[in-house]
């Protein structure tokens, strides 16, 4: 894999145990958010309501960031 994408593979393997970054993080954080509002919700919310259930969590995500996650 490491010579198709020509990259050393002492880079990848750094790459593998380097934490997440703080954006990954919010993103796997809000995600979870999205997936037990969307379960509390019987699975029939749209990315629309499950944005705003987010904000009244004082989570701050826009509308698309929800809709690519939800």
């Amino acid at each position: 894999m490491c010579r198709c994408l020509r990259i050393q593979p002492s880079c990848f393997y750094s790459r593998l145990k380097a934490p997440l970054s703080k954006r990954a993080q919010k993103d796997a954080r809000q995600t979870e958010l999205l997936k037990e509002a969307w379960v509390e919700s019987g699975k029939v919310y749209g990315h629309r309501k499950l944005h705003d259930d987010l904000l009244e969590q004082g989570e701050d995500v826009c509308l698309n960031r929800a809709a690519l996650r939800a």
